[in-house]
């Protein structure tokens, strides 16, 4: 890619496409610190048109993840829930990095140093609902690879941060109810001759993080011969966004990530665009600890409440229904089913 290009790129979306880049420059440092709040320290091919739709990383035993999360309940007894009462705050991972999940938007000098987005919304109505003030959270910067390890040495109490449910994932980590549906979908240069997840990837360099449901289906059709063996799959990166900047740069062909988060990368730099349909079905469900189901339960409780009371429908007309199709699958919630 040329450095004209390049710079018309970044120019494309008023500065942040700029912003995009310095953050990778700093990402190893700044993603590993923890972020400041209002309380204190704050994140597939030549299988032809055809190929299946389906969950990702599927283990013998386990199907629709989605719903194997418990019951909900408003009970605030457990002991999980009591030790976060008694320490008066939610530790929360979240991201900084993705334009309209969870970001901080230069171009609002009056609110610079806060994060919003979608999921942002989500924690400060988990922490509305169970802390009775919605700014009772410390957020931290988790990158996409470090999403489980974060909460499994108990640095965060949750993770809200486009974390798709799999049957893989349900063994380290809990998830709740899903409370977004999306799908894989591949992002790649307007003037580019990828039409999809499909034969055209042969030949081309795909970006996806390290850890990601996207990088788990890349390697899975790659081993199963359904992913053209000329497609070179090994760059990846700690944090999503970073395949953007990749992007740009003329490090690789084509992003494959979640359908959602291309959508806002393609808002982002309109030399881009979204290619093909997506090709699977992801839920993004909140992570918690496993055995925490007191908290499980209450956050499920939460996630009905918040679509009862249009909370989820406004956040979402706010910060995604400008960058998805009218038709998107993403633009209700889903149904939840419990175990």
């Amino acid at each position: 890619m040329t450095a004209r290009r390049l710079r018309a790129s970044l120019k494309g979306w008023g500065g942040v496409g700029a912003m995009a880049l310095a953050l990778v420059v700093t990402a190893v440092f700044a993603l590993s610190l923890p972020l400041n709040s209002a309380h204190g320290e704050g994140s597939t091919g030549t299988g032809g048109q055809g190929v299946a739709r389906g969950i990702q990383a599927k283990a013998a035993a386990c199907t629709d993840p989605q719903d194997q999360s418990p019951a909900p309940s408003a009970d605030e007894s457990g002991k999980t829930i009591a030790a976060i009462k008694q320490r008066g705050y939610l530790s929360v991972g979240v991201d900084q990095n993705s334009y309209r999940w969870g970001y901080r938007d230069p171009n609002n000098t009056a609110k610079s140093s806060d994060l919003e987005g979608f999921d942002i919304d989500l924690v400060h109505e988990i922490a509305k609902e169970i802390l009775g003030d919605p700014k009772a959270v410390r957020f931290r910067a988790v990158p996409t690879n470090q999403r489980i390890p974060a909460i499994k040495s108990g640095k965060v109490d949750m993770v809200v941060r486009t974390m798709t449910i799999t049957c893989t994932r349900l063994k380290e980590v809990a998830f709740s109810a899903p409370y977004f549906l999306t799908g894989q979908q591949v992002l790649a240069p307007k003037t580019s001759d990828i039409t999809g997840y499909d034969k055209s990837l042969a030949g081309k360099r795909i970006c996806s993080a390290a850890g990601s449901t996207a990088h788990d289906r890349l390697s899975a059709d790659k081993k199963a011969g359904t992913l053209a063996s000329s497609t070179d799959i090994t760059t990846t990166v700690p944090n999503q966004l970073d395949c953007l900047v990749r992007l740009q740069l003329g490090q690789v062909d084509a992003v494959v990530t979640d359908g959602a988060l291309a959508a806002s990368q393609a808002a982002q730099d309109p030399t881009v665009e979204l290619k093909g349909k997506t090709f699977t079905d992801d839920y993004y469900g909140v992570a918690m600890k496993l055995g925490a189901d007191d908290l499980v339960r209450r956050v499920n409780q939460v996630l009905v409440d918040y679509r009862k009371s249009g909370g989820w429908q406004a956040s979402y007309t706010k910060w995604l229904s400008a960058t998805l199709k009218a038709d998107s699958p993403s633009e209700t919630p889903p149904t939840a089913h419990y175990k």
